[in-house]
């Protein structure tokens, strides 16, 4: 399991064996049930995490109701970028939306082996680089498209989600109650007939 992460990063960096053996000798892996939850509002994000099986969202709760703002699947990286890095109380939740397989880097090891390696601060600067823009084009998408938009939009670029989240998220996550999002389903199911 360790080498997909190891895998993912040489697809971006090469590297010596020995940035491999430090990255393996200091970066345990380890399993979670669906359900589980990997940060909570008003906790400190010790850890950061790289996914390598399963899915993970992230939602807000605001007057009572989770609002989802993102899904985390395979070979991406999972974190509460403020809480990890500032060592501040998160506001928002880290939950297993799925069984996944988790590497796990603790703020500690993070900062030792982009010490030691410049190859890591590079993937580093990359994979944030990736991120910030991902980030913007779904502000961008989201604010500038309707309900039903936004549904085709995740129909088209994450289709996978669509068997893998339960739809009262996926709901929240386009913005909409699932009742709507029913409607919208339906709608585009009688339109394409």
């Amino acid at each position: 399991m360790k080498n997909q992460f190891i895998e993912y990063i040489t697809n971006h960096v090469q590297l010596e064996q020995d940035e491999v053996d430090a990255i393996s000798s200091s970066i345990p892996v380890k399993h979670y049930k669906a359900g589980d939850i990997l940060l909570k509002e008003g906790m400190i994000s010790k850890v950061s995490y790289f996914n390598i099986k399963g899915c993970v969202r992230m939602y807000y709760i605001v007057d009572g109701k989770e609002n989802t703002t993102f899904f985390y699947t395979e070979n991406q990286f999972v974190t509460s970028i403020k809480s990890f890095t500032s060592n501040e109380p998160s506001n928002h939740y880290l939950e297993c939306v799925e069984d996944c397989t988790l590497a796990l880097i603790s703020y500690d090891t993070e900062k030792a082996l982009l010490r030691s390696f410049p190859k890591l601060e590079t993937f580093s600067r990359m994979i944030l680089e990736q991120e910030l823009a991902n980030y913007q084009d779904m502000l961008s998408t989201f604010m500038m498209s309707s309900p039903e938009q936004r549904y085709l939009n995740l129909v088209k670029n994450a289709p996978h989600l669509l068997q893998r989240v339960p739809l009262y998220q996926l709901a929240s996550y386009i913005g909409v109650k699932a009742e709507s999002l029913s409607r919208i389903r339906s709608r585009i199911s009688n339109n394409a007939s």
